[in-house]
């Protein structure tokens, strides 16, 4: 399994998938995944990408462990904790490969600022975490799990043999089957919660997933210009 099937027609994630399904699409088609599939992405656009989606990671985990302490049911709390305790170990396992292998050392990592993009979308998952409802914080963090096992089985499809890509690791990661078991239980947890909440909180969970969707291709955009703070030059190092 790589390509997921469609989620229920009428629930929340068929909702969600709708109304940002060309969005989705430009996330896909953007230059960094293009240069990705291809495996054109030079080293330095994709180790600025690999710094901040470890800087992501935290919030996300955060963010996940916020739902776990929320959930009333204990299979659905272990399944966020557990996501949680994934973005910090086996994601960040795979940052660690990359930063081994490009060279960088711990000053490299601190010398690079965290960007606008990854300020604001981590921003947007504590915020929340904090003061948003049980059903909204889900629609939340729902597209870090699909949108990325999304562009993983686009880009596996797209390429075929990966045994000698130069981004194989980030590209099995995504599209691997346990990932996309992983993906559906996040679905299925979030069509749940929406079909017990009212008809306003599901408008508060379908603008969170479009706002963190959009967030998604903000992530990847900043990594391909190399984002850096516009007042940068008026600060102190």
């Amino acid at each position: 399994m790589s390509r997921l099937p469609d989620p229920p027609a009428g629930g929340f994630c068929a909702r969600a998938w709708e109304r940002t399904a060309e969005l989705q699409r430009a996330v896909v088609a953007h230059p960094f995944n293009a240069a990705l599939t291809d495996g054109t992405l030079d080293r330095e656009r994709f180790a600025f990408y690999i710094v901040q989606d470890a800087r992501y990671l935290i919030a996300f985990a955060q963010a996940l462990s916020a739902a776990a302490t929320r959930s009333e049911d204990p299979a659905d709390a272990a399944f966020l904790a557990g996501a949680a305790r994934g973005a910090l170990v086996e994601e960040r396992r795979l940052h660690a490969g990359y930063v081994e292998e490009f060279g960088l050392s711990a000053d490299d990592l601190a010398g690079v600022a965290t960007s606008p993009s990854c300020t604001a979308y981590t921003s947007f998952l504590r915020a929340s975490a904090l003061v948003d409802p049980y059903p909204v914080l889900l629609a939340a963090v729902l597209p870090c799990f699909w949108v990325y096992q999304h562009v993983g089985s686009e880009i596996l499809a797209a390429v075929g043999d990966v045994s000698a890509h130069p981004y194989r690791r980030w590209i099995e990661t995504y599209a691997d089957e346990e990932f996309a078991e992983a993906v559906l239980a996040a679905r299925e947890l979030t069509d749940r919660a929406a079909a017990a909440a009212d008809e306003p909180v599901r408008e508060r969970m379908l603008a969170a997933f479009s706002r963190a969707t959009e967030y998604e291709w903000m992530f990847w955009d900043g990594a391909w210009r190399l984002e850096r703070w516009p007042t940068a030059q008026w600060l102190p190092e």
